[in-house]
């Protein structure tokens, strides 16, 4: 007789009695009709990397960048073997081939041990070649990190989960444990800018007011002129060494 434990979930009931696997991709990266008809679109389809590109290419570097099981997958850089003569493959950083302007902008993301990544807005690809790397955008960025690992016990509040990094640090910030996902949003309208983690604000900015503009030139960004102006940019995904995984990456454009 098999006895029903409320906590199973739905996942390993169904294979215990049916031996069936649930898909990894089952409704993920997918709109409801509620979401289609307040206008929001998807950037990621779950299979491909359509409307995707690195960073000062044309493609994808595919050594770094994968899709798998519905999702982005940042492949560790230390797994990465090098090239025949021993050079390292830059990956370079992930990057919509459109730019927003003003919008809404969901996303779930997790990162394993000790892991660090973020995601890019307002990003100048022009302000990146002219004073940055080739390959690694210069921008505003929703620090994704893990938060409480030893290595990071020295940052600054405004290093950690959800800061505007550099700048603007998060509060009440409610991170899920190492492994699983978050689901995350930011929105730029006007000069207004919000970050939210897991239904939380813990971020929220003024552009072009003397409270951002004295926090942009304590900010290690300062020593690049233009970069704290708003701007129709594009939006991506960094490529900093360690893993992390993407997906439900979708868009509402604000008009």
């Amino acid at each position: 007789m098999l006895l029903f434990n409320r906590n199973i979930s739905f996942a390993v009931l169904c294979g215990i009695i049916f031996g069936c696997t649930p898909s990894v991709q089952e409704n993920q990266n997918q709109l409801t009709k509620q979401e289609i008809e307040e206008g929001w679109e998807l950037l990621f389809d779950g299979k491909t990397f359509n409307g995707w590109r690195g960073l000062g290419r044309d493609t994808v570097e595919t050594n770094n960048w994968k899709v798998e099981n519905g999702e982005i997958h940042k492949v560790d850089s230390r797994q990465i073997p090098p090239l025949p003569n021993g050079e390292k493959i830059n990956g370079g950083d992930l990057m919509t081939i459109e730019t927003f302007d003003n919008f809404e902008l969901s996303f779930e993301w997790k990162i394993k041990e000790a892991g660090n990544s973020g995601i890019k807005y307002n990003v100048s690809e022009e302000l990146t070649n002219g004073w940055g790397s080739k390959y690694s955008a210069l921008g505003f960025e929703y620090q994704i990190l893990d938060d409480g690992h030893e290595m990071y016990k020295e940052l600054k509040p405004h290093q950690f989960t959800g800061a505007l990094y550099e700048m603007y640090a998060p509060e009440n910030v409610q991170i899920n444990p190492i492994g699983e996902y978050n689901q995350s949003r930011i929105l730029v309208n006007g000069n207004h800018g919000e970050h939210w983690l897991n239904g939380i604000k813990v971020v929220e900015y003024e552009i072009a007011t003397a409270e951002f503009d004295s926090l942009y030139q304590l900010s290690k960004f300062a020593k690049y002129p233009g970069f704290e102006k708003k701007r129709k940019g594009h939006i991506v995904i960094t490529n900093h060494t360690d893993e992390s995984w993407y997906r439900n990456i979708k868009i509402r454009r604000i008009k």
